[in-house]
């Protein structure tokens, strides 16, 4: 039985895990760089210790330091999150052979599905459909036309390894072949220390949809439904939800025995991802696995009704899954959207800097996975992310109608976030009525710009306005502002944001 866990991560998932933990009375240890000594991590684990310099190279992908940390506190188990070393094969193994439970697959497991021309050879053998295209890497430029021709155009050249859209180049036309595999072999050397790419025939009109999936050590694998990640921008999500608002109901059944079938191909154990491209037609094709946690794993939780870590916890300790096929059902719809500290009005350059102030969405169906607080200082080091918003409705216009609420009241000062960019995304057409795809923030910029009359600027008054109003009361001693005068505060100066003009 595990009984110390060491969370190899920072940030909300550090924060999401440990909490699963502590419900499961299984203590944690927190590692920890330099500029995270103040992290909400740091402060949420039983222990926690230093492991070196900002860099995540230094610190946060050491596995060495890991290691001893782990030894050192007595943790028998390692959770590694999502990112950093989550899909390291070497750091599964290494944790094996030190005798520490590794929260996750087998290092083979994430060896075969890590590299994509592997992982297409398997899934083509366990009769998983796959996009048509080549299964060896691209060894030259002239075989790699006369393929192209084969398949036809346009077609997406793409790199073994990694993945975020690094070492990705769509072909249109015959002459930027050439220029569009050299480039994508550059990017994917200097991304993943390997230049392998693969050539894939490109779907129109692409939605990218996923499954959830849990194996035991058993042999028991179940799939726990779809997630629709379709609103993406530069190949990263935005915003997801499930169920997915095209998906037919013998189509969900299909794709999801698929998605089985493909972990089943590698013995797979743990919770892992089957991603799939579809097309308009609901025609479907393996594009990868994900062979760890996803970041948009809460809306599966919340309509599912499973703890997808505390799934993970008891898988390493060896226990079947509490659960078969039949058991599973979707309930109601949820929609997480990823809060970044960027400029979205600014090409969405990072926003790093000190918060000075937090108001976190609450309410009925309204979860919040976080880890900033007010004083806390966002680093330039790693990811922009500071927090998830999820809802749950009983219908998907329920949860779009409280996601507006929870985006309305959710207010962050001190740096720029992408609060103002999701509330657009949510008033598009297109998104309302779930007619949408991956091209959806490209083919809907002119309605994601900012309102000229309403702008960051208009907030930004009404924000330093009631937080002026609330420091000069708290200067006279009169009753604390709190909870409600508060946010009646912020509703007063919302209404009168239409008159301000900056």
């Amino acid at each position: 039985m595990i009984k110390k866990v060491l969370v190899a991560n920072r940030g909300e998932i550090a924060v999401r895990v440990m909490r699963s933990c502590r419900e499961m009375g299984i203590e944690t240890v927190a590692v920890y760089s330099e500029v995270d000594r103040k992290a909400m991590h740091v402060r949420y684990a039983d222990d926690a210790y230093l492991i070196g310099p900002a860099p995540s190279a230094e610190s946060y992908l050491r596995i060495d330091k890991i290691i001893e940390v782990a030894k050192k506190s007595g943790a028998d188990a390692i959770h590694p999150g999502y990112g950093f070393l989550s899909e390291n094969a070497a750091f599964s193994e290494r944790c094996e052979k030190e005798g520490i439970i590794f929260i996750g697959p087998s290092a083979h497991a994430i060896r075969t599905m890590g590299d994509k021309i592997t992982a297409r050879k398997n899934m083509i053998a366990a009769g998983v459909p796959v996009v048509p295209g080549t299964t060896e890497a691209i060894r030259d430029l002239k075989t790699a036309v006369e393929i192209i021709k084969e398949i036809g155009l346009p077609v997406m050249i793409k790199a073994s390894a990694g993945g975020g859209g690094k070492g990705m180049r769509l072909v249109k036309r015959e002459e930027d072949i050439v220029g569009a595999i050299s480039g994508a072999k550059s990017e994917a050397k200097a991304a993943f220390g390997d230049d392998a790419v693969y050539i894939e025939k490109y779907i129109s009109s692409p939605h990218h949809i996923e499954f959830q999936v849990l194996g035991d050590k058993h042999g028991h694998v179940v799939h726990l439904f779809e997630r629709e990640c379709s609103v993406q921008r530069r190949h990263q999500k935005v915003v997801e939800e499930t169920p997915s608002p095209i998906m037919r109901h013998d189509v969900r059944m299909e794709m999801g025995a698929a998605a089985v079938a493909a972990a089943k191909a590698v013995n797979y154990h743990g919770a892992g991802t089957i991603e799939f491209i579809v097309d308009d037609e609901l025609n479907y094709y393996f594009l990868e696995m994900n062979t760890r946690l996803q970041v948009e794993h809460p809306i599966t939780e919340r309509v599912v009704g499973v703890d997808l870590v505390k799934e993970q916890i008891n898988i390493a300790n060896g226990f079947e899954l509490p659960f078969v096929q039949e058991d599973l059902n979707q309930n109601g719809h949820a929609i997480e959207v990823r809060i970044y500290a960027e400029d979205p009005d600014n090409n969405f350059m990072p926003s790093p800097g000190i918060i000075k102030h937090i108001t976190e969405p609450l309410g009925l169906g309204v979860r919040h996975d976080g880890y900033a607080y007010e004083g806390y200082e966002i680093p330039i080091y790693y990811d922009p992310m500071i927090s998830k918003l999820i809802v749950w409705g009983k219908d998907r216009k329920e949860a779009i109608a409280r996601l507006k609420r929870a985006l309305y009241a959710y207010k962050i000062t001190g740096i720029k976030t992408s609060i103002p960019y999701l509330v657009r995304i949510l008033d598009v057409p297109a998104f309302i009525d779930g007619r949408y795809n991956t091209h959806f923030i490209e083919e809907n910029q002119e309605l994601l710009k900012p309102l000229k009359h309403c702008t960051d600027r208009c907030q930004d008054v009404a924000a330093i306005t009631a937080f002026i109003d609330y420091l000069t009361k708290l200067e006279q001693r009169q009753p604390a502002v709190v909870g409600k005068d508060l946010a009646n505060n912020w509703k007063d100066f919302g209404r009168k944001r239409a008159v301000l003009r900056l």
